[in-house]
């Protein structure tokens, strides 16, 4: 655990310090580069068609629940959501071939601080997408001095909003954001999973009494609110115009006080306050399934309250068990949470969600620890991240897509 630990803390470091500078020097779908329709197409036909009319070219077909027929293979398509993970922009080209050989044609580059530009965003998203990978959504930091309203804060909004003109510019869709006063991390631990894997466990009962950060201090709700209320006003028109969404990811862990500050997004109430501050598509959330089931709520009913009113931005599509909501759970394998994503997936289809859906937060399996690298792909369990590798990710990816095309085949 502390070996984890210790490589959480040091990629976070390296992570935060990570920009667009030199990326021009580094410069789900079957595996043909027809597969994966480019953003705003239908899916293609299926190989050997021919232009024959459906059913009269030797592929398998089912009648579904609706009583259409259902023919396969099954693509992504502008009408699906679009599985997702995390892969730097500079990634390499065996970076590269592990993604798309399992599928994967869509990613989050991870996090990025501002100023984006251009001329350095661009061709690190072009490089990648003649690779069969597209880029569709980056994490942008938010500033300490924006979430506590301090000054210096109009400078750094001016930033993002750059950073948004150019995501627009560049056809990034999804501008992903955190607004954390602070993170209770030290309550997370590693527990032993199933076979002996290593999974993520939060436990409030054992760092709800930590003292402020003295750079940071104590800081309540309402105060935050408004601070978050002015950035809104300020970046969505900015990415209204620009042609992009943003999506902010809860809080997590769902803690609803950290070294003695409000968290304001770790709860439902919180959630749907958001979306009423700019009343606007492009002013939506992250739904992460695993945190709503840490709060105690239902996942299939909070899907369906934000994709009614098309304001799930991105989506994180993991498991839980929850024992006291708020206070004590744990990251279990996707496949034995309390959480029904068959249903989270129904009800992404019935309301047409077709932006990223990231299966997160892989375990950790001894097949990636035997392998320089292979564990740890998505952060340490300091950080509730899951700290899982290659393999792992595989797994929740395969998962996923069984999900959705389960779903499309009602």
């Amino acid at each position: 655990m502390s070996k984890n630990r210790r490589y959480f803390i040091k990629k976070s470091a390296a992570l935060a310090a990570l920009s667009l500078a030199g990326l021009n020097a580094a410069s789900a779908a079957p595996p043909t580069a027809s597969s994966i329709p480019p953003a705003g197409s239908a899916a293609p036909p299926a190989p050997g068609a021919s232009g024959k009319a459906p059913g009269s070219n030797g592929i398998d077909t089912a009648t579904g629940r609706s009583g259409q027929k259902v023919h396969w293979p099954l693509y992504e398509s502008d009408k699906t959501p679009k599985i997702v993970v995390n892969c730097p922009l500079n990634a390499d080209e065996a970076a590269i071939r592990r993604w798309r050989q399992i599928g994967v044609g869509h990613i989050n580059a991870g996090i990025i601080p501002g100023p984006w530009k251009e001329n350095e965003l661009r061709p690190a998203m072009d490089r990648l997408k003649e690779k069969e990978l597209q880029v569709i959504n980056i994490m942008h930091p938010v500033s300490i001095n924006t979430i506590l309203g301090r000054e210096g804060r109009d400078a750094d909004i001016a930033v993002f909003q750059e950073s948004l003109r150019v995501a627009g510019a560049c056809g990034l869709p999804t501008v992903e954001y955190n607004f954390y006063v602070d993170r209770l991390i030290e309550g997370y631990y590693e527990e032993v999973g199933r076979g002996g894997s290593g999974i993520t466990a939060f436990d409030n009962s054992k760092v709800s009494n930590l003292p402020a950060k003295p750079d940071i201090g104590i800081h309540r709700g309402e105060e935050i609110w408004a601070n978050l209320s002015y950035f809104l006003r300020a970046v969505i028109p900015v990415a209204e115009k620009a042609g992009v969404r943003m999506a902010l990811h809860p809080n997590d862990p769902v803690a609803q006080i950290s070294h003695g500050s409000d968290q304001i997004m770790a709860n439902l109430a919180g959630w749907k306050r958001l979306i009423t501050i700019v009343d606007s598509p492009a002013n939506g959330i992250t739904f992460d399934c695993g945190v709503t089931r840490e709060m105690g709520e239902d996942p299939v009913e909070v899907c369906q309250y934000f994709a009614s009113r098309d304001r799930i931005n991105h989506m994180h599509y993991r498991n839980v068990i929850s024992d006291i909501p708020y206070e004590k759970y744990h990251e279990v394998f996707i496949d034995e949470g309390q959480v029904n994503l068959f249903a989270v997936m129904q009800e992404l289809y019935r309301h047409g969600y077709n932006r990223g859906l990231y299966p997160e937060h892989p375990h950790i399996l001894d097949y990636d620890r035997d392998r320089p690298g292979g564990s740890n792909l998505s952060g340490g369990v300091a950080g509730g991240g899951g700290g899982g590798g290659y393999t792992a990710q595989a797994f929740n990816v395969a998962f996923a897509r069984a999900m959705m095309w389960a779903v499309m085949s009602l």
